[in-house]
């Protein structure tokens, strides 16, 4: 099928999703998370052939990101059962106002309509996005990356099945044919059809979308973000949130990828953070993380001076850049001069220094001694995500199910004219 086929048959879809109730989208989660389970031998299949063609073209940490095997297939179908089990969020009432002719004015959630998302490389937003999408009774479509499209689709079959299996259109979740740049045009402009259009990928991919889509579009974040240790921090703290942040996961959006350090305690805290990031990940056989620092804190460490882009990219890579500041307020400042709006964070035991962070930060999460890794959909109780909103209007932070609904107003009169 064409893309502009499978556009109108999802379109076609979501008509049906509106009228399902919530039990009928409920059996189709559960499902859909049985049949992960049951293709899961299928799906491991088809995903060892996407890592074999990736080896050698891509980093370690992305292969990792791409890689599944039983244990995450299983956490994709706990991923769905949970949102199945959250509540529904379409049909609620906002709002109710009683006007003094005697209308009634209901604010009533409702679906989007047809939700596009275009991603890379990772599988498991395959069902979390049409988990969420058809908890929230909108009809899902899905554009993977080629490097992970044998992964994609075979997951994708598995949660069309499960779809079917409930007596809902199989075209509820769709996963476009065509991997090429054509297609990311055509959900672009496909106004009528789309309703959503979900960028979740690199900073070129969510650019484009962002200047050229006709139709709405979520501009999600690309994840330049921060930790501050604070004058007044307890060290051991800090360190444990920075390896965290830094190092969990460094493939993914909300791993720090800036360091800034107070002054005052930089020639203490830098030593210790060499010691720990690079020192003794390399004795315990864990990837060291290269340290790439400014002039003041590059000369503490040894080390040659960061590049100038170095404090304004996303590495998504064992790399972390180090800043020294004079406080926090030239923490904060620094933070809006490089940060892309997702998370940053601080750590001090001082709570007036905190919450002056905390409020004058204008980033979708900000943190007071946590990592920033806990920006995500499952860690916030959302059930899972549709990705990280950077953006003021509509939807902010992980976009979970109430994201994914908009409203209508329904009025109810007694034949009142004007």
């Amino acid at each position: 099928m064409t893309t502009m086929e499978q556009l109108r048959a999802a379109k076609t879809a979501s008509k049906a999703l509106l009228r399902a109730p919530a039990e009928r989208r409920n059996q189709a989660l559960r499902n859909m998370a049985d049949a992960l389970e049951a293709r899961r031998e299928a799906i491991l299949r088809e995903n060892a052939l996407d890592v074999e063609a990736a080896r050698g073209t891509v980093s370690p940490v992305m292969l990792d990101r791409l890689a599944l095997d039983g244990g995450r297939v299983a956490a994709m179908a706990d991923g769905v059962r949970q949102v199945a089990a959250l509540p529904d969020p379409v049909g609620l009432t906002l709002e109710t106002v009683t006007r003094p002719n005697g209308l009634r004015i209901e604010k009533r959630s409702v679906p989007m309509g047809v939700v596009a998302i275009v991603y890379e490389s990772r599988p498991n937003v395959t069902s979390d996005a049409a988990a969420l999408a058809l908890k929230s009774g909108n009809a899902c479509v899905l554009r993977g990356g080629r490097e992970a499209y044998r992964t994609a689709r075979a997951i994708a079959e598995a949660l069309r099945e499960g779809v079917q299996a409930a007596g809902l259109p199989a075209d509820s979740v769709t996963m476009l044919e065509d991997t090429s740049h054509a297609s990311v045009g055509e959900l672009m402009k496909a106004v009528g059809l789309v309703d959503l259009l979900i960028p979740r990928g690199g900073r070129r991919l969510i650019e484009a979308c962002v200047r050229d889509a006709l139709v709405p579009c979520i501009q999600t974040g690309t994840g330049i973000c921060h930790v501050y240790v604070d004058g007044e921090a307890d060290q051991d703290m800090a360190l444990d949130i920075v390896e965290n942040a830094k190092t969990s996961r460094p493939s993914v959006c909300n791993a720090e990828e800036v360091l800034l350090v107070d002054r005052r305690i930089a020639r203490e805290f830098l030593p210790r953070l060499k010691a720990r990031l690079v020192d003794g990940r390399l004795d315990a056989g864990l990837p060291p993380v290269e340290l790439r620092a400014g002039p003041a804190a590059a000369a503490i460490l040894g080390l040659p001076p960061a590049g100038p882009d170095d404090f304004d990219t996303e590495f998504l890579d064992y790399i972390l850049a180090v800043g020294l500041v004079d406080g926090a307020e030239a923490a904060v400042e620094h933070i809006a001069a490089h940060s892309t709006g997702h998370s940053d964070a601080i750590v001090t035991a001082n709570p007036e220094t905190a919450e002056r962070f905390l409020q004058t930060v204008d980033s979708a999460a900000v943190y007071w001694n946590a990592s920033t890794r806990f920006t995500d959909g499952g860690e916030f109780g959302l059930g899972c995500e549709m990705g990280i909103s950077t953006q003021k209007l509509h939807a902010r932070g992980p976009m979970g199910l109430r994201e994914l609904t908009t409203y209508k107003y329904v009025i109810r009169g007694t034949g009142q004219t004007r």
